[in-house]
Parts: structure tokens; sequence; C-alpha cells
């Protein structure tokens, strides 16, 4: 088949990438001029299937009021709020019932093992390298925090996760470099999970798809789509269509804006991430892969020879902004835990990111319901952990085959329930 792409990003590359292994044709189109330019361009980089779930959780609601008004809040909520941000609140306030979480987590969490199943699968078939680390932890501030893990220990037993907990000492013989004036109360060490640095896997991918014949259009906004038996796209500043046997949508968060006008309503909310990312000053005083603060939601990674450091959710806003008191959270944490890691004074990279995140948790792969239009969207901030797993039950689906992960509930008809 002919197929086109809308959206270079992690999500677009790993299905072009897929799709091309099918033997399709596949042109890939994309508004900025590079790929991987927004979502997957300087996220937390973090590959661990075990805490890949739904932001909607039972406790959330109560847990964002808690922090309104605290400074190093993980979650900020952000003025003007839209129409359309307060009805995706609403939703979300819905899906943190107990029961519909729990399904949602299930879902996710399925497609992230899986997916990293089929990470590990191209890089070895590809012989991708790229920076990575193996081994994740969880540093757990206080008793309290240890007492409010407590829950999530046992959805990582329930979907067969290695970890341990582990006290202070044995986390500093993990990660020696962890600050000695900062006490903590101890740890969970996940050593099966890994990070790596999303936007170089994606270049790098998109380079092995263009030499298997996949076409990548940069600085090409497609302004309008045509559903129907051979559905075709519009792109700015021409006025012929350009017809396929398939499209598939892969926009993040512009995609809700794009299929709208074609009659499909997506419940899809910008939550923005922030990272800072700098060279390492001394390598004795860097994690030695990935840590992330309970407390603060915010995660340290060694990636390569830099240092990022991740975190913050703020919904609603100007997106063009930098809100300086998620770039002060992150600058204590790593201050609080790797003090010294990084080279701050010059050569910084500092970033803000739109995660396209649905109100329930799980991303949409599948057919959308308009002849011809396929999605493959939605996936947050777990785009990376969910991309190669996605990429491929969606290449699965389009070939008529029945993908090899359970893709219960990660239709559109979830959304319209």
């Amino acid at each position: 088949m002919k197929i086109a792409i809308v959206g270079a990003g992690i999500i677009g590359i790993t299905t072009a990438y897929e799709l091309a292994c099918d033997g399709h044709t596949v042109t890939v189109f994309e508004r900025n001029s590079a790929a991987a330019a927004e979502t997957s361009f300087a996220n937390a980089g973090l590959v661990a299937p075990g805490y890949v779930t739904p932001w909607a959780a039972p406790g959330m609601p109560a847990k964002v009021l808690g922090h309104l008004l605290s400074r190093h809040a993980p979650v900020k909520i952000g003025l003007p709020l839209s129409a359309a941000d307060l009805s995706w609140m609403w939703r979300w306030w819905r899906a943190c019932a107990p029961e519909v979480y729990a399904k949602n987590r299930a879902r996710m969490q399925r497609l992230a093992f899986y997916s990293r199943q089929r990470l590990h699968h191209v890089c070895a078939e590809r012989k991708l390298e790229y920076d990575r680390s193996d081994g994740y932890m969880v540093l757990l501030r206080s008793e309290k925090d240890q007492k409010l893990t407590r829950p999530g220990l046992q959805v990582l037993k329930d979907a067969g996760v290695s970890f341990s907990e582990i006290d202070e000492a044995a986390a500093r013989l993990i990660e020696p470099a962890l600050n000695p004036d900062t006490r903590f109360a101890g740890a969970i060490h996940l050593p099966g999970d890994e990070v790596g640095n999303c936007r170089q896997f994606a270049l790098l991918l998109k380079d092995e798809a263009r030499r298997m014949g996949v076409r990548f259009e940069f600085e090409k906004t497609v302004v309008s789509l045509r559903p129907g038996t051979a559905p075709s796209l519009t792109l700015n500043h021409e006025e012929k269509e350009q017809v396929f046997d398939g499209i598939v949508v892969s926009a993040g968060w512009w995609s809700a804006a794009m299929l709208r006008p074609i009659g499909l309503s997506l419940p899809m909310a910008a939550v923005h991430g922030y990272s800072i990312s700098a060279n390492i000053l001394e390598p004795l005083n860097a994690p030695r892969s990935a840590v992330m603060d309970e407390r603060f939601k915010v995660a340290i990674s060694r990636l390569g020879q830099r240092v990022r450091v991740a975190g913050s959710a703020e919904l609603g806003g100007q997106p063009g902004k930098m809100r300086a008191d998620s770039l002060n959270t992150l600058y204590k944490v790593l201050a609080d835990w790797f003090p010294g890691a990084g080279q701050l004074s010059r050569g910084m990279q500092v970033w803000k990111g739109a995660r396209p995140m649905l109100p329930d948790g799980p991303p949409v792969i599948g057919p959308s319901g308009a002849a011809g239009i396929w999605l493959n969207l939605g996936h947050g901030s777990s785009g990376w952990a969910l991309s190669c797993g996605s990429a491929r039950a969606l290449a699965d689906l389009m070939a008529g085959r029945k993908a090899e992960v359970d893709l219960e509930g990660l239709g559109i008809e979830r959304l319209r329930a």
C-alpha cells in the first residue's frame, strides 16, 4: 500500500519503520524542519513498563488540589484555562474511578512490556547504538513517601516486574554519587528497566527507514484530510491533494485539530513537561543510570556524557512561556541528589514540550472510523516507552493481521463509550 504518516516524532518514525518492514511505500510529512523536534526532543528517556500508568488515578484529584499552592509542585494548573481544558479535566476526574483506572493501567502496562520487547528487537536487528543505560531507582525521601508507594508495589508484583525495596546504604552502592548530605528513607530498585535518549534513537531509526525507501518531507504542514477509499491530504501552500491508500495521524498534540474537520473530536490536552540537559562536569558525581525523586516526580538520567533532569506536568497556561517554578524544581532536585554533576554555567539545554494526553491515559491505536484514516496518538508522557509496540501493532492492523499484543481498550471506541 501507499501510506502517508503525519508527524515525525518517535511515534511517526517507529510507525514508518514498521510499515516499511512490511513492504509498504511510506511518506512521512512533518511540519518542523527536523525529526523528533517536539515532544520527543528532550524527554526523561525512561523505559520502565511497570511505572507506565494513567495520570487519571484514584486520589489524584486531591493530590493535584493539594499541590496548587506548593512552589515545587509536580503538577501545576496554569491560567488561562480554555473550555477544552475544563472539559478534559472533567473527563479526567471521571477516569480516576478505581475500576476505570485498573482497566487503563492494565492496558498501558501490557503495551509497555510489549513495546520494550520490540525496542530491544529493533535495536538488535538494526544494530542501533545510542546513549542508554540499564537500571532505574525510585528514591523515597521519607517514611511517608514509602507508605504512599505501597499500592504501587503491589501493581509491580501483579505485573511480574523484578524489583527490590532497599535501604539508603544499598541505594548508595548502586548510585555512589548520591549526595551524602541528602538523607532518605530508602528506594525501590528496578534492574530490568532502562533509560535511553529518545531523540537519538528516533534519528537513527529515521535513517534506517530512509534506507528502506521511506520518504521524509520536512516543513510540510498538513492542512486538511479527506477520508475515503482513496484518502487524501492537502499541504500548506499547495492546492493539489495527494492521494494514498491509507493515512496515519501521529502528529502529537496537533492531531486533535487536524481530525476535527472530518468529524473526529478527540479529548486531547497538551500537558507540558520540562527538562534541563547539561554536559557532565565530573563523571564520578553523576548518576550511573536513572533515578526518580518520588516526592517531586522528577527523573535524573545519565545519557552518555550528559545528565538530564525532567519532570513537571502543567495543564493550561501559555504554551510558549517557561514557568520559573517548574525549572527551579528541576535545579533543586538535581542539587539535592547529584550536586556538581552537570556543567550548569554554559552549554545548558532548557526544554518545554507538550505531551499529547487523553484524559483516561492510554493511547488510541487503529482505525479512526473515517475511511482510510488510521490513528496512533495520545501517548502522553509515555510515548517513548510505548512507541515501538504501538507501531508494530498498528502495522499489523493495517495489514489485516491480529496484533501480537492485546489491543483491548486501545481503539477509538473507548473514547465514545
